[in-house]
């Protein structure tokens, strides 16, 4: 367990990581007790903080990824338990809830998406449920988890899947991939390329327009390349920033109670927040990738 208030901090922020450890790598843990030295390379799950360093770009986030699966199998329970069941009679309040919610994504989608599309509206709701409920782990105690986690020998365990770059990252790319695949399909191969090489300036004489399309490429390329890098640094930012706070409050003691529900209460604003801008950008950039000039 972490003893000092750095260590603490450092503990909760730390994923649970599974990885490939090379050949001949020390092990230790984290009171710097050695556990011996690797024969050859070996995958397993990361004991402390360095070890997770070591293990490099192809290790995975196994806390994050079984929770942001778990909390999509949840929504998509929810939704469907509710659809089972709705009538036509007098709703009861989760029916209520859930149509609401829908309600509210199709009026966003109808006022924002000017193509046609049939896949835009449950694409945004997808969007904004999932990331909803992610956000909504913040709320969590941040001991209750991660302590019991750590009774049943599990060293960490980070509960809040948008404070993990990887995650928001994969949700952007998504909907990037997504954003490429209808602009070309919309408006062909030629007409992505000439969006991205003939606008913003643009000339009669086609000698000039010849130089300028070198600028024009530089300045559309990094506009386009900043829609998923600007989606995922948002949510990741304000997640790990709310999470953080939490955490520090948490070192307060037995003072930290009134200072988490005044806190908590604002979250709530800032969990709903989030979900609802990555919804609304990713119905703005997919409206954008329908416009045919």
């Amino acid at each position: 367990m972490a003893t000092t208030a750095s260590e603490y901090i450092g503990h909760h922020l730390q994923n649970l990581t599974y990885g490939k450890l090379p050949a001949g790598f020390e092990r230790v843990d984290n009171y710097g007790n050695e556990l011996g030295v690797l024969s050859e390379d070996t995958w397993t799950f990361a004991k402390t903080a360095v070890e997770a360093k070591e293990m490099g770009f192809w290790a995975f986030h196994v806390d994050s990824l079984f929770w942001s699966v778990l909390l999509g199998v949840v929504f998509i329970t929810i939704f469907r338990m509710v659809a089972k069941r709705a009538s036509t009679g007098i709703p009861g309040g989760m029916q209520n809830l859930v149509e609401m919610v829908v309600e509210f994504v199709e009026g966003s989608v109808k006022d924002t998406f000017h193509g046609k599309n049939d896949l835009i509206a449950p694409l945004a709701l997808t969007i904004f449920c999932w990331v909803f409920f992610m956000n909504l782990m913040d709320l969590v105690p941040v001991d209750w988890i991660p302590g019991l986690a750590t009774a049943v020998g599990i060293p960490y365990m980070k509960i809040v899947p948008s404070t993990d770059p990887n995650i928001t990252l994969g949700l952007s790319l998504s909907v990037f991939m997504l954003i490429i695949f209808y602009s070309i399909k919309v408006k062909g191969i030629g007409g992505f390329i000439g969006e991205l090489t003939l606008h913003p300036f643009n000339s009669p004489n086609k000698m000039i327009q010849a130089v300028l399309i070198p600028i024009n490429f530089l300045l559309e390329f990094v506009t386009l390349i900043a829609k998923p890098i600007s989606l995922a640094l948002r949510l990741f930012g304000n997640m790990y920033a709310g999470e953080l706070i939490f955490i520090l409050i948490a070192l307060v003691g037995y003072a930290q109670l009134p200072l988490h529900f005044g806190w908590a209460v604002f979250h709530i604003l800032v969990v709903t927040l989030q979900a609802f801008i990555f919804m609304m950008l990713t119905i703005v950039y997919l409206s954008l990738a329908h416009e045919d000039h």
